[in-house]
């Protein structure tokens, strides 16, 4: 036996100290995961309302229709009929000061005179397919997280009960948003001076191959989400284009690029984190894309815990009337945005050791129903509170879902510049629910092809 020992030791030892290097941490157990058909959502949300009731139960999110859509068309606001219930503004923003972002709160004191928070009851749209339910209750005791990266996870939130950071971040990246959709977008760049600049105008395409229906964890490639926009204006950037494809890997992402001036595509090498984005004439970095897209490896993340906060929610408003009377000079008129009491979970990220962003500290505040990043602030080198992002999710019950295509952005808290991205007030295609495209859409040639000039 002492001989049976001597040599299995050092394989036993190897074992143990791989598996601490490459970090894996296990799925919850069959009795956490019960909780998803009892005191919690199927998508790991608590059930119950608040003490106080201003939160309601969720009781199965909005799949009722809304009258007069069409797939492809306009999306109505199915609350327009509702009053602000508390509109919080700079002289009284303190007393709600527990329930507000810093960020939200450095925008009331930088902007006293026109920007304001206003507050609509809440409602629990969130909702998915029945199938997306099934795979995120599979997921719970499934799915592990190995150096960052998820396994064992398809088809529905990977970590409906996180226990990192880190988890509850690929949550947001993998939340349910539909499998493939298209899109008619606008990005604008706000200036300092109180300009507003078209810097996007695009056809996109969307697909999320983690969330075809007839799938498993076996059967699914690399790829979790694939972008193709195309640009057809303001003038100067008519006919550039992006294609890209995003892996659970961060290393085998992969990004390409039309440039109308030199008639070629190419391969972008950085394409993540701090980098510019060449889709907003590199107003936005890569990971400020839907609040936060991108690797994880540049921060260390941590779950902070769960907050009631006012966050931006079923924001169908702020797409109904024309952009010129929704963008202000330095913000999106308040009269166009809505906001509701949630409890979201707080994640904070700082820069790890070793690496660099501009960045040197994040917030992200995660809704519970639907993992969506509605808000997020950043906080440069020296430590100065720099940026606060925000995502207006929007109620799709034909879907179901209550998410955010694309309809996000960012104010700049010491430049005064801003940035939002995804505005469709203006297309007659804000939100289309389409069947799956060939993954032959998302290649470098098949952009090639589509280049206009």
């Amino acid at each position: 036996m002492k001989s049976l020992y001597k040599i299995l030791a050092p394989a036993l030892l190897g074992v143990t100290c791989l598996t601490a290097a490459m970090q894996v941490r296990a799925a919850v157990t069959a009795e956490e995961a019960a909780r998803l058909k009892t005191d919690l959502t199927p998508l790991g949300g608590e059930k119950a309302g608040s003490a106080d009731g201003a939160i309601p139960a969720w009781t199965g999110g909005h799949t009722t229709p809304i009258p007069g859509f069409v797939n492809g068309g306009r999306r109505p606001d199915p609350f327009a009929d509702e009053k602000p219930v508390l509109v919080i503004d700079a002289g009284n923003m303190a007393q709600h000061a527990d329930k507000l972002s810093d960020g939200l709160q450095a925008m009331l004191k930088k902007y006293p005179d026109t920007f304001r928070v206003n507050v609509y009851p809440t409602h629990r749209t969130a909702a998915a397919p029945q199938w997306v339910y099934d795979n995120t209750f599979q997921n719970a005791t499934r799915a592990t997280l190995v150096n960052d990266v998820p396994e064992g996870a398809y088809g529905g939130i990977p970590f409906p009960i996180p226990k990192t950071g880190a988890e509850a971040m690929w949550n947001h990246l993998l939340r349910w948003r539909g499998s493939a959709w298209h899109v008619d977008v606008h990005g604008i760049q706000g200036t300092a001076s109180g300009d507003r600049v078209n810097s996007v105008m695009a056809s996109g395409d969307f697909q999320m191959p983690y969330y075809f229906q007839k799938g498993s964890p076996e059967t699914m490639g690399k790829v979790f989400w694939m972008i193709r926009l195309l640009n057809y204006g303001p003038p100067i950037r008519a006919g550039e284009a992006i294609v890209g494809r995003e892996a659970f890997d961060a290393d085998e992402t992969q990004t390409w690029v039309y440039l109308t001036g030199q008639r070629r595509v190419k391969k972008l090498p950085n394409a993540c984190c701090d980098t510019p984005t060449p889709a907003s004439a590199g107003i936005m970095s890569f990971d400020q894309v839907d609040v936060f897209t991108g690797r994880l490896d540049r921060f260390d993340w941590k779950l902070v815990g769960k907050q009631e906060m006012y966050v931006p929610y079923n924001a169908n408003r702020v797409l109904q009337r024309p952009l010129a009377d929704v963008l202000m000079p330095h913000h999106i008129n308040p009269e166009d945005m809505r906001y509701e009491l949630h409890r979201v979970w707080v994640i904070e990220a700082t820069v790890a050791e070793g690496k660099r962003h501009l960045a040197s500290k994040r917030r992200y505040y995660l809704d519970e129903d639907t993992w969506t990043a509605v808000l997020a602030d950043h906080w440069d080198a020296k430590g100065n509170l720099w940026q606060t992002g925000f995502a207006n999710p929007i109620v799709m019950p034909d879907l179901p879902a209550t998410a955010s295509p694309q309809n996000s952005g960012f104010y700049d808290l010491l430049s005064g510049a801003w940035y939002y991205d995804g505005a469709m007030n203006e297309s007659k295609e804000q939100y289309k629910v389409v069947g799956r495209y060939p993954d032959t859409a998302f290649t470098p040639e098949a952009m090639a092809g589509e280049g206009i000039r």
